[in-house]
């Protein structure tokens, strides 16, 4: 069959685009010939800050943008990020115009937990990728909106629990793998702290450095206090996650990778507010139990009374048939069955190396490389949430092992999601 000239340019033209278009990489794209990866940070106040210094240091990427509704802390960050790549970031108090900007790939989020889910959701639609703070969500309904989001977007999303990237963390979790103290049955995971009161709070004009109606976002408004900001929040159920959610997760996520386990079928968390008379809402004393069907995980923390010599050293322990594996920093040593030590191991412990798998995997436009994607995320989050619905309905949760659904508790199942300020409802 003969071919015209103008046929032939066509369909090569076609065969050409179809190629491009299989191949074709956002970021490349947009980025080329540098490939640099532009970063705006959400939420500066603390570990937000450092987390945009470090973006900031690494290779190939840019802090363009720096939001806070705290202008005080924006200045701080942006400045501390001029420092160290010598360019002067934009500054914006609502996030969203960073969403607008379409020089901007990737939304770090380090806000209250409240925004955690609804900030990851809004970047996904708006098709950023994004490094989001642990816990990943305020609610467990939010975990399940966030990796829906991901995928219906086709974003990178990782949850900003570092360890899971630490070079000895990730020897020891293999050593485990490999049978190193055989069947592992049992993971136990602690927290010890010395924090103080955070008092009665009262009624007091906002500052003038904040946007508080934008620092509430999604969550129903409530009168500023003047001792919510800028850490206490945590002890309120209505932004905070306690203990488990704010330092637990990463243990709990640490026991979960060694176990090998997924959903639980059982949870409990009991404790309480033991210290002080003050307007915490959390329990500052907790014990929390989940059980996996032969294996458990538990989790104990005290956060009025540091850690003393009395106290287990280690920060997650593990229990196997053969011997024990204990997680120390970035490190590890196991013992035999008679408790002599047979091995050890550590490596870097800062959370470059976990920010380096996320830019990794968006160069790869691959999130399957990223070491703590958000479906694993949420599964870990998800134990911190169904503890604390134990903690706060005051008994033994029953859970399906197939998505950590809670069953046959109506007053439990409420508290799977939560309600928004009209307007802020995620959307996915």
């Amino acid at each position: 069959m003969s071919v015209t000239r103008r046929t032939f340019i066509q369909q090569s033209a076609a065969s050409a685009a179809a190629i491009s278009l299989a191949s074709y990489n956002p970021l490349r794209a947009a980025n080329a010939p540098s490939e640099t990866i532009r970063v705006a940070v959400m939420g500066v106040n603390g570990r937000g800050g450092a987390l945009a210094s470090r973006f900031a240091g690494l290779p190939g990427c840019e802090v363009v943008t720096v939001c806070d509704v705290d202008s005080r802390a924006m200045d701080r960050c942006a400045t501390a990020v001029e420092g160290i790549s010598k360019k002067s970031p934009q500054k914006v108090t609502d996030f969203r115009k960073a969403l607008d900007d379409k020089n901007v790939d990737v939304l770090v989020c380090a806000a209250p937990d409240h925004w955690h889910a609804p900030a990851t959701i809004l970047a996904c639609s708006a098709g950023k990728h994004v490094y989001v703070e642990k816990p990943c969500s305020h609610n467990a309904q939010e975990g399940e909106w966030m990796v829906e989001s991901a995928r219906k977007h086709k974003r990178v999303v990782q949850m900003g629990a570092q360890r899971r990237s630490m070079p000895g963390i990730i020897e020891a979790i293999e050593k485990l793998h490999s049978g190193a103290i055989g069947k592992v049955l049992q993971a136990r995971c602690y927290y010890f702290n010395a924090r103080g009161p955070i008092g009665k709070g009262k009624p007091a004009p906002v500052p003038d450095w904040l946007d508080y109606s934008l620092w509430q976002g999604p969550a129903p408004e409530k009168p500023f206090h003047d001792n919510y900001l800028h850490y206490n929040w945590h002890w309120f159920w209505h932004w905070g996650t306690a203990e488990l959610g704010n330092n637990g997760v990463h243990m709990i996520d640490l026991a979960r990778w060694g176990l090998g386990v997924e959903y639980p079928h059982k949870v409990h968390c009991g404790g309480g507010r033991y210290r002080y008379d003050d307007d915490q809402q959390t329990p500052d004393t907790t014990l929390a139990t989940f059980e996996f069907g032969g294996k458990s995980i538990t989790w104990e923390a005290r956060s009025w009374n540091r850690k003393f010599s009395v106290d287990v050293t280690s920060d997650c322990v593990f229990f196997g048939e053969e011997g024990t594996l204990a997680i120390v920093g970035n490190g590890y040593k196991i013992f035999d069955i008679k408790g002599a030590e047979i091995g050890s191991g550590s490596g870097e412990g800062s959370d470059k190396p976990h920010t380096e798998n996320f830019l990794d995997a968006i160069r790869a436009n691959d999130p399957s490389k990223l070491n703590l994607e958000i479906l694993t995320g949420h599964k870990s989050t998800l134990l911190c949430h169904l503890g604390n619905v134990s903690y706060r309905v005051g008994r033994t949760l029953t859970t399906d092992p197939t998505n950590g659904h809670i069953v046959g508790d109506k007053d439990a199942q409420a508290l799977w999601g939560r309600e928004y300020r009209k307007g802020w409802e995620p959307k996915v």
